[in-house]
């Protein structure tokens, strides 16, 4: 086990630098400068703030400073923050989008896993059909119309949920988290609907029933813990992406999360700001990934990871 664990985190930070590495250089290649926009600089001043934030010196020469600073925890200033560090933008606001997306993980991965095997087992039945109908549905409509027609009803219309949302109570998480995990909620149940229906046709499980063990023994003790690995790789991307922030839901409900800054960041061409959160992002998803495959050794003891 340490030695795979040694193993899987030296190709984690293999990644995070590889991605840091072509973030840096494709960001840098774009045409355009964070300096230019509406404003309108003389050549003294643009030079003047190139040379602030080190944008005048050779390409490799930044990405060797910028490097070392990285690994000192420094991810340098905002350029359209003037005067706040980019880790402060990243220390103030993730708290939001961690509150937000743990709860919006929780609500997929509970009820997912729940639909999907209530669908399984009821296969072709009306309830299966109704489960379908609404996951697909989940699916197929943007993240972006289900948060406006949900604050739309729930809280115009029906004064139910706060539409204006800083997480301060359990209330103002209800509409937020339903359109931030309505489309991984789906996905996770067509996903364990899947997978239980494969599951439940295997011979163990016939086996156990010939046992004379209850169904609710087989189902809970045989076929969840192997029905839902499919979910468990599918949970490790997910839930990072979510407690990164989702841009869209964020603005919607007002919460100042870290999702509007990464999107801000990038179309105003913000270095600092789109490289700090980018690696940021980039640990998570990967300790998420790595989080994973140890999970997989505890949920299926038959797979071998020491290799």
């Amino acid at each position: 086990m340490a030695k795979y664990i040694l193993k899987r985190l030296l190709v984690s930070l293999l990644t995070l630098w590889i991605m840091f590495t072509l973030t840096f250089f494709l960001m840098h290649l774009t045409p355009g400068s964070p300096f230019l926009g509406d404003k309108k600089l003389t050549p003294e001043i643009l030079a003047n703030l190139e040379a602030k934030y080190g944008l005048d010196k050779p390409i490799l020469v930044q990405y060797e400073k910028y490097a070392k600073n990285v690994l000192t925890g420094d991810f340098g200033e905002s350029i359209t923050l003037a005067g706040q560090d980019v880790k402060d933008i990243i220390v103030r606001k993730f708290p939001y989008s961690l509150k937000l997306g743990l709860f919006s993980s929780a609500i997929a991965i509970l009820v997912g896993t729940v639909l999907g095997t209530i669908s399984a087992l009821k296969k072709n039945t009306g309830t299966d059909r109704a489960i379908m109908l609404i996951v697909t549905i989940g699916i197929a409509v943007p993240s972006f119309v289900v948060a406006t027609v949900s604050m739309v009803v729930f809280g115009v219309k029906f004064h139910l949920f706060p539409t204006v949302s800083h997480l301060d109570t359990l209330s103002s998480y209800i509409l937020p988290g339903f359109a931030l995990s309505f489309f991984p909620l789906s996905f996770i149940t067509r996903l364990m609907r899947s997978s239980m229906l494969d599951v439940i046709n295997q011979d163990y499980i016939r086996t156990a029933r010939a046992k004379g063990l209850s169904d609710r023994m087989v189902i809970f003790k045989h076929g969840l813990r192997n029905g839902i690995l499919p979910v468990v790789t599918y949970a490790g991307p997910m839930v990072a992406g979510v407690l990164t922030g989702s841009f869209v839901i964020e603005s919607i409900f007002s919460i100042p999360g870290l999702g509007s800054s990464f999107v801000t960041s990038i179309t105003a061409k913000d270095y600092p700001t789109v490289m700090g959160v980018t690696i940021f992002f980039g640990a998570v998803l990967i300790f998420m990934n790595f989080l994973v495959d140890i999970i997989y050794r505890f949920v299926d003891p038959r797979i071998n990871i020491t290799k």
